[in-house]
């Protein structure tokens, strides 16, 4: 059974989906404010957290924030459906994923199964480190430099940019980045992808020539420029 911490004030939501995430080989704890919930978090006992935005003593922001400053596990975004804003402040925050409520049990489901994925890859030493333009990624070491200084991503960001600097000169196309970043296809209007591009890019900066290491393909994706 894999273990999720949900972090939500709606006990009703939480009970239901602890029968419902039953039935996927999943055991749900509950916390019930940010401050026992980011508790619970930081004692390693789960595999990812489901964090609501709109917590009492702690928001899901902070408590975001303090997972993030202690190594703490997988976060996946419980937002309001049209809460864009929070949604792209988590992302920025080091969030994993986000998903609107409401939402089906089988979509939450393939979300959590999509993010333990893409965690379990980035601890594996599968590859040797890839690197241009200087920028440097090791697999093996989950860590990535760029002119030696080190950036800190995302596991999503993390595969982002690993998937781009193993076709550095090449378009990567968005539903190759969905499929293999997200784990799940590419949905027209859906601009999670270019939420994790943009914040990729703030934080390596630009490249020596004043532009961005990711290049913007109209109509065809995204390549990350080599040879600077």
């Amino acid at each position: 059974m894999i273990p999720v911490l949900l972090i939500d004030d709606d006990t009703e939501l939480c009970a239901l989906l602890g029968q419902s995430l039953a039935g996927e080989a999943m055991r749900l704890d509950a916390a019930f404010d940010g401050a026992d919930g980011l508790s619970q978090a930081l004692k390693g006992r789960h595999d990812i957290v489901l964090l609501d935005v709109n917590l009492p003593k702690l928001t899901g922001f902070e408590v975001l924030r303090e997972l993030r400053r202690e190594g703490g596990p997988p976060v996946v975004m419980l937002t309001a459906r049209d809460g864009e804003i929070d949604r792209v402040l988590g992302l920025e925050m080091g969030a994993d994923d986000y998903l609107p409520k409401p939402f089906s049990t089988r979509e939450l489901a393939a979300r959590i199964r999509a993010v333990l994925r893409r965690a379990s890859r980035d601890w594996r030493p599968r590859f040797a480190p890839v690197e241009a333009s200087g920028v440097r990624l090791d697999p093996g070491l989950r860590q990535v430099w760029r002119n030696g200084e080190e950036i800190e991503t995302t596991a999503a960001e993390f595969a982002l940019l690993e998937l781009l600097l193993r076709h550095a000169g090449e378009v990567v196309s968005r539903e190759e980045i969905a499929g293999e970043v997200l784990g799940r296809p590419h949905i027209p209007l859906d601009r999670n992808v270019d939420m994790h591009v943009c914040n990729l890019r703030r934080k390596l900066g630009k490249a020596s020539d004043g532009l961005d290491f990711v290049r913007t393909v109209r109509g065809a994706g995204y390549l990350f420029r080599r040879g600077l």
